[in-house]
């Protein structure tokens, strides 16, 4: 994600762990730009029952490159839905990488609960080799909906949680419980994109860099910049990240990140 938002992840594999190493650029400039520093976040009691991942609070984006991304790729996911929704009534007319994906989908949709969120986050995990947009494209960054990554079989961290996010929301979880958040590691100032996903009340994390998931608040050494969804781009706004990373020191990490 160049400029604004370069959340450019590569991710390697190593046996059962995909660990990954993110260009950084992110949104450090629009993230301190127009953003009132009069908004106080709930207190860190009460910041784990807030509806957004993290518990923290957000304010809308109404400008930007990452909105003009996200929403250039929320309109080529619906692009690729007519391809899919062709594929289930024609099945021998449906392109490699679309039976793929809805064979990702089918499994989602056969589990229940955090299996079905697992299941969901490993099959896509091992589907895409970690390659940079520049080395795929000859562009810094690029945001490819799923099929078109399907189809490489190539991408980066962004191109791994739109598909999560498409595959979650399609195998049958509210669009309000499925979130693309960019967050930034703390360890190294890269920025990453990640997907979140909330059951019973907790949010879970959808990361190319493990087969694992961790909820939300057990995720090491990240601050969250910006979250995305069907209702637009967000920013978690300045206060709340001073609370919670000056409450969360951070700790050694076991994947390397």
């Amino acid at each position: 994600m160049s400029g604004y938002v370069a959340a450019r992840c590569l991710a390697v594999l190593p046996v059962f762990l995909l660990s990954i190493v993110c260009g950084s650029t992110v949104a450090r400039a629009q993230y301190q730009v127009n953003v009132a520093a009069t908004y106080a976040p709930a207190p860190l009691s009460q910041a784990t029952l807030g509806p957004e991942p993290f518990g923290l609070e957000v304010l809308p984006v109404a400008a930007g490159e990452i909105l003009t991304k996200w929403r250039g790729v929320v309109a080529d996911i619906r692009t690729e839905s007519d391809i899919l929704t062709r594929c289930r009534d024609a099945a021998q007319l449906c392109p490699a990488a679309a039976q793929k994906f809805l064979a990702v989908i089918a499994d989602g949709r056969a589990h229940e609960g955090r299996a079905r969120i697992g299941v969901i986050n490993r099959a896509i995990n091992l589907a895409i080799r970690p390659t940079s947009d520049l080395a795929q494209w000859g562009v810094v960054d690029r945001w490819s909906a799923p099929l078109a990554t399907f189809t490489t079989g190539r991408g980066d961290c962004e191109d791994y949680a739109i598909a999560k996010y498409v595959a979650l929301t399609a195998a049958g979880i509210r669009e309000d419980d499925v979130k693309l958040i960019i967050v930034r590691d703390l360890a190294s100032g890269e920025d990453h994109a990640v997907v979140t996903a909330r059951l019973d009340d907790k949010w879970i994390v959808l990361d190319n860099r493990r087969l694992t998931l961790l909820d939300d608040l057990e995720m090491p050494h990240v601050q969250p910049l910006f979250v995305l969804g069907h209702d637009g781009v967000k920013q978690f706004t300045p206060i709340a990240l001073a609370n919670a990373t000056g409450a969360k020191a951070p700790a050694p990490s076991s994947v390397g990140f």
